[in-house]
Parts: structure tokens; sequence; C-alpha cells
């Protein structure tokens, strides 16, 4: 018998939103190769292997040429998987045991919240190749021990960038996000993301940025809750929740296909 997969749009209620990612229901462990090339052929920004614990899941995310320490889409749609396909009851708390430590995962009605560490950034001098390859005048720049943080002007600059791939490749961090505030009333901030150096140009949603994104715009408008929007083409809607160290995530996700790797 072969592994199951999922493959799970995240952070949207429509297949063909958000941002895909497959989760992968182990039966026993694999190797590392092994599941870096199954996340190769999924071809997806993550794929998400979990092994069942006494206590939780053992959780990894692969992109298709590395694994990386931290991913909310994933995270969401792993957590979508296990009440869906009655792995978890409903009212039971997902737990995940990852290289960022524990995380959390409950049911909403329709939404999942998950519970991440923040990641908070601080204010540093903007890289001249980072600066050059966005095109744009940048307000603030900050950096987390992932990314780099810009915000720009307005929304309509984030939403019309053209990045110079080749240039923002050769920035020394995970990736980029981008952001402003929103020119609607419906989100309070928008976004995007950008990660070259691990082989994906731009993510469609993505959770990780919106730990660091939430504590930012929370020194920035005073307030904790906010409804944010990544303006990716496939874009998606992310409920963020600052709880000083924590930040709460919440988001939909519909699954579109499932099978079995043989």
């Amino acid at each position: 018998m072969g592994t199951k997969f999922y493959q799970v749009d995240a952070f949207t209620n429509q297949a063909f939103r958000g941002n895909p990612a497959a989760v992968c229901v182990l039966s026993h462990p694999q190797s590392e190769r092994w599941m870096q090339d199954v996340a190769a052929e999924m071809n997806l920004s993550e794929t998400a292997f979990l092994l069942p614990k006494d206590d939780g899941y053992s959780l990894r995310w692969f992109t298709p040429v590395t694994e990386v320490d931290l991913c909310g889409h994933a995270t969401l749609a792993s957590a979508h998987v296990l009440w869906e396909n009655g792995y978890l009851k409903p009212n039971q708390q997902a737990r995940f045991f990852t290289k960022s430590g524990v995380l959390f995962a409950n049911k909403r009605q329709d939404w999942v919240e998950l519970d991440f560490p923040s990641e908070p950034e601080q204010e540093v001098v903007c890289p001249p190749q980072l600066m050059e390859a966005l095109g744009k005048i940048v307000k603030y720049t900050g950096k987390n021990r992932f990314d780099y943080l810009v915000e720009l002007a307005s929304e309509a600059d984030v939403r019309a960038l053209q990045p110079d791939w080749p240039l923002l490749g050769q920035v020394d961090a995970r990736g980029i996000i981008v952001t402003s505030r929103s020119s609607t009333s419906e989100f309070d901030f928008i976004s995007r993301a950008f990660f070259p150096t691990i082989g994906i140009q731009e993510d469609p949603v993505t959770g990780s940025a919106h730990c660091c994104l939430g504590p930012y715009w929370k020194k920035k408008l005073h307030q904790d809750d906010f409804v944010a929007y990544q303006a990716s083409a496939r874009g998606g809607v992310v409920q963020v929740s600052v709880q000083d160290a924590r930040t709460l995530l919440a988001g939909q996700a519909v699954t579109v296909m499932n099978g079995e790797i043989l």
C-alpha cells in the first residue's frame, strides 16, 4: 500500500485560489531524500509530511528544492486534512512537532486557526540590490530571522511590482515580504511575498510571513486584530491576531485532489 496524499488550496474557500500544498500522511518514517524527491515531484511551493506520534504529529515542510523551518499554509492544509478525513475529530486540537517548536491548530467552524510564534522584524538599512530589484521607493525596511520586510507607499505600488528576479535572488534572506496599507476598508493591509532563494518566485499566500506582518502592523496601527489580503495572482485572505510572542492565523481551505504515492 502506498502513501496517501492530498492537495489542498489554503487561505481560500474556493478551489484553484489561495496557496496549494500537498499533504502526505506517512505510516512510518521516510528518509529526508525521499521526502525531498516527493516534494520535487509535487512541484508545489510546499509539501508537508505528517507522521503520527502518541500526542500529535511530526510535521516537516519541503519546497521543490529544500526543507524549510516554518510554513503556514502547509500547516493549515495539514490540519484541514486531519479533520476532513477523520484522523482527528472536529473538536480535537491538532498538535504538530516541527523545527519551529510545537504548533497548534484549532477548528473554528469553516476556519482553521493556527497558533504560531511571532517573528517580529527589526529595522535595517535596505540593501542596495533589494531596492534596485524592487524598483520602488521604500518607506521602511526590516528583517527577522527569515525574511526582509519592506513597506511601500501604496497598495498600487505593491500590486504593480515586477521584481528583477536574478537580482532579487542575490538578496541574502529566505524571502522578501512587501506590504502596504490597504486602499479599501475590507482589509487592514496587503502584501506580496517572494522567495527566489528557495525555488519560489512569488508565493500565493504565506502564513509565516504574517507572523512578521502582524507584529509590524500592530506597532504601526496600534491594534491587535487584522484582516489581511495577499495580493498574488491567486490571492488569499488571512485573519491575524497578535498576542505578544504568539500570532494566531486563521484561514479556510479546500481539498482539490487526493491520491496515493506508489
